[in-house]
């Protein structure tokens, strides 16, 4: 941070960066838009634990306890439930404390600081890398039916790129994380009166390389993956609404047909929630530290922030309804085969490779298009 060993490094940063005298910064935690941003963020976070903690768990537990249920689609959906049931274990009850409990006020270390802002950046990567690797998947099995399959090896090596990059592309995050002490009351505040801040702060000499950075990441990590994935949704749409089956259409193509659809649709959705949902995110955060004047002066221009930075998080809630509810007996065989197998014998009746979770391995279509020639 800047140098000064008497000035608090976060207000000095505020000060420089924003225009704000430090006997003018705002106590963000006093009047009703921080009451109603708190009940917000309280009732967003605790959601998130309920319904992904709960549902990516039954999901993944069904993948650990069924071999069969691991092809290369579940394999790719379960990067998605793992990163996002991690931050619901892991990070969100840390939130709840810091937002909610301790109203912006951090008490558990630097490590925890660092720790809990890096998981969350490394969730957000995994989950935009994760979405990209099924689209790509199901755009290769609709599209290019007749290409060989991506062998489980290949999957592998893809699943590990999707980790690792934002494994590493997320280490500033937790190297520049700290804790900073800010008066609490305003200007009169006196020692006893003050919050400790847990952010990623960087210093305000190396404010252009931090620039260059995020316009790295919102490519690479939000305007490329958005760009691609509409690609191969669009041509995904044109092959199967708007391309003729050749052959006669059977009942049980017509049925594959339509599976098909409903899946891609539940795709295009997640897709659409994800733009809706991060766009508002990155967009806050170009206008924050591009045009930092614009906003910086406005009382409740964190409490916006932490908004939309929830409503960034809530992103993971709508992946597992869309995943989760591909078809409707989903959750009834999830409580029949997770909540209830390990305390009894139960096996099912109907094969294990035929059910799938009803998710997406739905037959290929060559296969029809073999039979139907013949």
């Amino acid at each position: 941070m800047l140098g000064g060993s008497e000035l608090d490094p976060l207000t000095d940063n505020y000060d420089m960066d924003y225009g704000v005298p430090y006997n003018e910064m705002p106590d963000t935690t006093q009047g009703t838009s921080f009451f109603i941003a708190t009940i917000v963020i309280t009732v967003v976070l605790i959601c998130i634990m309920l319904v992904c903690g709960v549902g990516n768990f039954l999901f993944i537990a069904t993948l650990a306890r069924y071999k069969k249920l691991r092809n290369i689609t579940n394999l790719l959906i379960a990067n998605l439930a793992i990163s996002d049931f991690i931050v619901s274990v892991v990070c969100c009850p840390f939130l709840v404390d810091y937002y909610v409990v301790k109203q912006l006020s951090w008490d558990h270390g630097l490590v925890l600081c660092a720790s809990i802002n890096y998981i969350r950046t490394v969730s957000l990567y995994v989950s935009t890398n994760a979405l990209l690797a099924i689209a790509a998947d199901r755009y290769m099995a609709i599209v290019h039916p007749l290409r060989p399959r991506m062998k489980y090896q290949t999957a592998y090596c893809l699943i590990t790129g999707v980790w690792i990059v934002p494994i590493l592309i997320s280490i500033p995050s937790a190297f520049f994380a700290s804790e900073t002490m800010y008066p609490h009351g305003g200007a009169s505040a006196t020692h006893n009166t003050h919050k400790t801040f847990c952010a990623q702060i960087w210093p305000v000499d190396q404010q252009a390389y931090y620039r260059s950075y995020f316009l790295f990441i919102f490519a690479l990590e939000f305007l490329g993956p958005i760009f691609v994935m509409a690609l191969y949704y669009t041509r995904i749409f044109r092959e199967l609404w708007f391309r003729n089956v050749p052959g006669f259409q059977t009942e049980q193509i017509r049925k594959w047909l339509r599976g098909r659809r409903k899946t891609v649709m539940v795709l295009i959705m997640i897709l659409m929630a994800y733009i809706l949902c991060c766009a508002p995110y990155y967009g806050f955060t170009i206008l924050r530290d591009f045009h930092p004047t614009l906003i910086s002066r406005q009382r409740n221009s964190l409490v916006a922030f932490y908004i939309i930075e929830c409503i960034a998080m809530s992103n993971s809630m709508i992946n597992t309804f869309c995943f989760v509810s591909v078809k409707n007996n989903t959750v009834k065989y999830l409580k029949r085969n997770v909540l209830l197998c390990w305390r009894s014998t139960y096996t099912p009746r109907i094969p294990v490779d035929m059910i799938d979770i009803q998710t997406f391995s739905m037959p290929e279509p060559r296969k029809f298009f073999h039979s139907s020639i013949v």
